[in-house]
């Protein structure tokens, strides 16, 4: 087994369950906004199309194709024309409701907080995140996790996002690790997996598939309570 130090987490999908915090806040929010009698079918269909709008602006957002500001403005206003409502202000509002009530959601995976109890006495915790700087915090601190960890590190505060090297260094400097004595943890393969590879780190991806690909994680695993098995 690998001597390892540090143990740096990526937060979104990994330790904060994203998937059930954003979803609640946009039922609630598609209610909120009476999108029903705007021409939106269903909240399924709208939920639907504003993921694949979302997803395909975060993966321009995070190689410098897309601004964050074009990303808020764009994400829900490009979902709401899909349904012919052309409001850019009432987007705008919906997206930054979105932020504030999404944030301070406390849902983690699961056997999240079992798993950061069992490494905090054995290793030297951080957080990686692309997400933005006014949600993460909120985030750590709503779920009960902020304590865990010894350095946060937010790549719109740093300039860089995974997987560019120059955020894990960063990160080595911050928190005095080594990359040979140090493991990423996270979901996005490309950002914390191909990301870590580069910066000379092992991985553990978590996914219910192990993803082809050229580059290998050092491990592959379905739920974070697996992690007791590997540190």
């Amino acid at each position: 087994m690998a001597n390892y130090d540090h143990v740096f987490f990526d937060l979104d999908r990994t330790l904060w369950d994203f998937e059930r915090n954003s979803l609640e806040t946009i039922h609630d929010l598609y209610h909120e906004f009476e999108l029903a009698h705007k021409n939106v079918p269903s909240f399924d269909e709208f939920i639907g199309v504003y993921r694949v709008v979302n997803h395909d602006l975060w993966a321009r957002y995070r190689v410098g194709k897309v601004t964050k500001d074009e990303l808020r403005q764009l994400r829900f206003h490009l979902a709401l024309q899909h349904f012919h409502i052309d409001d850019e202000k009432m987007a705008l509002k919906f997206n930054d409701r979105y932020v504030e009530t999404c944030s301070v959601k406390p849902h983690l995976l699961p056997d999240a907080l079992t798993t950061l109890e069992y490494l905090n006495d054995r290793y030297h915790l951080h957080i990686i995140t692309n997400g933005f700087k006014e949600a993460q915090f909120v985030k750590l601190k709503n779920s009960g996790i902020e304590q865990f960890f010894k350095e946060v590190i937010i790549s719109e505060l740093y300039g860089k996002a995974k997987p560019h090297q120059d955020i894990f260094t960063h990160a080595f400097d911050r928190s005095g690790a080594v990359a040979k004595h140090s493991i990423m943890i996270g979901d996005d393969f490309e950002a914390d997996i191909v990301g870590a590879q580069k910066a000379g780190m092992d991985s553990v991806y978590l996914a219910d598939f192990p993803k082809k690909s050229i580059i290998k994680p050092t491990h592959h695993i379905k739920g974070l309570i697996e992690l007791k098995g590997i540190l």
